[in-house]
């Protein structure tokens, strides 16, 4: 059976080229291959002898080629292959998700009113994918593995209902890097917990240590099945969001999670990947699960 690659989405901006050297040295470090994969609906296979004042597809072949080029430079060992599709981005990639590993995608501004890859591409797509999909800004995508002696795997969990495939791609990400794993639980105080003078010291201690149990309880297995990583788990009294995000700084990696089966009117993505999305200083794995 042929390894399942890490694809990387395209579009000539250098978020995405951001997105392809990020996409290259995770499947360096996971020993997989790498799609570089650029959609562009008017797509038509033309023959090899075409010149390219004739060639429909020559800028889109031009925008893969640049990226394979690169990669190649800081990755000659790395299996890569290319990939124009003729169809538009979001169906493209949601398409290519079901047969990767990941999918990665350059992401624009900090701001959630600025775009993302292709516009709201990537948040569609990683609103949608059946598979972990990993947004990139520009300048984040440069680092070489391994990442030993960077801020690790951040991982921000919620306790309200049981998160398998989050905790295996946490898991899976910080033990490819050799890196530590912080686990992260964000929950704001209840109104019960404030008094006249300030915060009720033995309720917030009551809370931090029920919340410290359940973190415990949910990460035993898989600290058992990856005993060579280093887990440091916390809980905040706070907004998750702020949590989290303010956690990534200086992280190699931000992994948060989306329901798959979410109400119809609500939004695919959470209050807590969404700020995480715009606003964390790392490269956010937004990872689906039941």
């Amino acid at each position: 059976m042929e390894p399942v690659p890490i694809t990387a989405g395209l579009d000539g901006s250098a978020e995405s080229l951001a997105a392809a050297h990020w996409a290259a040295a995770e499947a360096a470090r996971r020993g997989l291959p790498l799609s570089l994969l650029h959609a562009w609906i008017l797509h038509v296979p033309e023959p090899a002898d075409v010149p390219p004042e004739r060639d429909r597809d020559y800028w889109a072949k031009r925008i893969v080629h640049a990226a394979h080029a690169e990669v190649r430079a800081r990755f000659p060992a790395l299996e890569v292959t290319e990939d124009i599709v003729g169809d538009e981005p979001v169906a493209a990639l949601l398409t290519a998700a079901e047969a990767s590993v990941m999918v990665v995608l350059g992401s624009r501004g900090l701001d959630r009113l600025e775009s993302f890859f292709l516009g709201d591409v990537g948040l569609h797509v990683a609103g949608r994918a059946e598979r972990p999909v990993v947004l990139v800004r520009k300048g984040m995508g440069s680092r070489v593995p391994p990442a030993a002696d960077g801020g690790g795997v951040v991982l921000g969990l919620g306790l309200r209902r049981p998160a398998h495939d989050l905790l295996d791609f946490a898991f899976d990400a910080a033990a490819a890097r050799g890196a530590p794993l912080r686990v992260l639980h964000g929950r704001p105080l209840p109104v019960q917990a404030y008094a006249p003078w300030g915060v009720d010291p033995e309720v917030a201690q009551e809370i931090t240590e029920h919340a410290e149990l359940e973190i415990g309880q949910a990460l035993r297995p898989w600290r058992e099945r990856h005993p060579d990583v280093t887990v440091v788990d916390a809980v905040s009294l706070e907004s998750p969001a702020k949590a989290v995000v303010r956690a990534a700084e200086g992280a190699d990696l931000l992994v948060v999670g989306r329901r798959r089966h979410r109400p119809a009117l609500v939004p695919r993505l959470s209050a807590v990947a969404q700020a995480c999305v715009h606003h964390a200083p790392c490269p956010v794995a937004v990872v689906p699960h039941d």
